[in-house]
C-alpha cells in the first residue's frame, strides 16, 4: 500500500479559503511521488466571503468551508472530524488566509488566536504519534498553539506574523522563498509559499521541497 497523506483545506480561493495554487501544487506533487491522499475540511460557515475581484467582504452572502473545499478537491473530500490518524502516515495544510479566518482566528486576535477546536483534536494525534506535518503560508503562524510552544516554523519575513509565532512561543526561522524550514524533532516541516512567491514557480519550488521532506521523514 502507498503512503497516505491527509489534506486540510479551509475553503477555496487565497483571500477566504485555502490558497488555490498552494493547494494544487501540494497535490501535484504528491501523485508525482506515488503517494495518496485524501482532503479534509471542517463543516462550517466561513468567516466572511471576499469578492477576490475587489478584495473586499461581500455582504450578505453566506459559504460553507467544506462545500468550498470540495472544488478544490473535486469532491473528494471529507469533514475533518472524520480524519482518522490511523488511515494516514503524515498531513499538509495548505496556506491561504481561510486558516486565519476559518482554522482560527488569528486574522482578528494576531498572537492572542484560538485555533479551531476541531482542527486541534485533528492534529493532535499526529504530533502525539510523531507522523510528519506540513504547513506552508500563514499556516505555520497557528502552530503554536495547534502544537505547543517551541517548535521551528517559517513564515518567510513577515515581522508581524513572526514576531507574533515568537510572543505566543514559538520559534520563528527566516526563510526564503524556495526553501523550507525542518523542525526535525518535532517533524514539522513549514515553507513560505505565497508569503513571499511572486509567481507560481517560485511557489512551486518550497512547496514541493516540503512535499519530498515529508515523504522523506515518512520512512524515518
Amino acid at each position: 500500500m502507498s503512503k497516505q497523506v491527509a489534506v486540510i483545506l479551509s475553503g477555496c480561493g487565497v483571500q477566504d479559503g485555502s490558497e488555490i495554487y498552494e493547494t494544487t501544487l501540494t497535490l501535484l506533487r504528491l501523485d508525482q511521488l506515488g503517494i495518496g491522499h485524501r482532503c479534509f475540511a471542517p463543516d462550517i460557515m466561513q468567516h466572511h466571503v471576499i469578492d477576490h475581484r475587489s478584495g473586499e467582504a461581500v455582504e450578505g452572502e453566506a459559504r460553507n468551508v467544506l462545500v468550498e473545499s470540495a472544488r478544490l478537491a473535486r469532491g473528494n473530500i471529507a469533514p475533518l472530524d472524520e480524519l482518522q490518524v490511523d488511515e494516514f502516515d503524515a498531513v499538509i495544510l495548505p496556506g491561504g488566509f481561510g486558516a486565519a479566518k476559518n482554522l482560527s482566528n488569528f486574522a482578528e486576535a494576531g498572537s492572542d488566536m484560538e485555533p479551531l477546536p476541531e482542527l486541534v483534536e485533528a492534529l493532535a494525534p499526529f504530533y502525539e504519534a510523531r507522523k510528519p506535518i506540513g504547513l506552508m503560508c500563514i499556516t505555520p503562524a497557528l502552530v503554536p498553539k495547534l502544537l505547543g510552544p517551541g517548535i521551528a516554523v517559517t513564515v518567510g519575513h513577515d515581522p508581524g506574523v513572526s514576531g507574533a509565532i515568537s510572543s505566543m512561543g514559538g520559534l520563528h526561522r527566516s526563510c526564503g522563498v524556495e526553501d523550507i524550514v525542518v523542525d526535525f524533532e518535532n517533524r514539522v516541516v513549514t515553507t513560505p509559499a505565497y508569503m513571499l512567491a511572486t509567481r507560481i514557480g517560485e511557489a512551486a519550488t518550497g512547496i514541493f521541497k516540503l512535499v519530498e521532506r515529508i515523504d522523506e521523514l515518512m520512512d524515518m
